[in-house]
């Protein structure tokens, strides 16, 4: 029996007189990876950003681990962010901190370990993105697709229920942008987190989703597998898998 785990209903959200978000409804299912995919401006990363409090809708509710967000104060909202990991669309690492150091941010900031207990749980993350032994090396010395990964592993650190994705593919060639796909469905399947992914990128969309959800004009206009998608009869769903809208 599938249990919701994040929940948004008739969420409405402006920005300076633009609606983004014109009546928000999805449901996301436990363990399962739900992709985000719409145009440019459709919402999709303010979408992430209410998920986790950062940005509160102007109406609606949003649910997320059985607590609604709408309702918390700052405080219970830090304490629900330890249950989420984030990578963000440029990996966000800290330049001035190694590897190690970066990984070890959130786990400082929201547990209580010991060194040996850090380290340990430092290079287990690094080996299930496939990084072991890189603790010392600094951001500066890393490709692109190394910074991701690194990014993925601080996103796991602290063992969340949910990670989140933004645009984890954009600016990795094709080799290593696979690679962070076939990382996405792993730590799925190893760690049986709840996974949302925003992208406009089909291949990744095709590749790691159980559903997908498409934004258009502030509302979710469809959701289903990517046969489902693909056999809409939504021109607004045809224009975007076609490439006929902007990404």
């Amino acid at each position: 029996m599938s249990q919701t785990i994040i929940e948004f209903k008739d969420v409405r959200k402006s920005f300076n007189g633009l609606l983004v978000h014109n009546g928000i409804n999805l449901s996301i299912q436990k363990g399962e990876i739900m992709s985000l995919m719409g145009g440019s401006g459709s919402g999709k990363s303010v979408l992430l950003k209410e998920l986790i409090g950062l940005i509160m809708p102007d109406s609606g509710d949003i649910f997320v681990l059985g607590k609604q967000i709408t309702q918390m104060k700052e405080q219970a909202l830090m304490q629900l962010r330890e249950h989420v990991g984030m990578l963000f669309q440029g990996a966000a690492l800290f330049d001035s901190l190694t590897v190690f150091e970066n990984i070890a941010y959130p786990l400082r900031e929201h547990l209580q370990l010991t060194e040996k207990e850090m380290r340990e749980r430092v290079a287990e993350k690094l080996r299930l993105v496939g990084l072991s032994g890189i603790e010392g090396k600094m951001p500066a010395e890393l490709s692109g697709g190394m910074k991701k990964r690194v990014g993925l592993a601080r996103a796991i650190a602290t063992d969340p229920d949910i990670i989140m994705y933004d645009e984890p593919t954009t600016g990795l060639d094709p080799i290593n942008a696979q690679r962070i796909n076939e990382l996405i469905v792993e730590l799925q399947r190893k760690l049986g987190v709840t996974t949302v992914v925003v992208t406009h990128d089909l291949h990744c969309v095709r590749t790691v989703s159980n559903r997908i959800a498409m934004l258009h004009e502030g509302k979710i206009v469809t959701v289903g597998t990517w046969n489902e998608l693909t056999a809409s009869p939504l021109q607004a769903v045809n224009d975007f898998i076609n490439g006929n809208i902007s990404v």
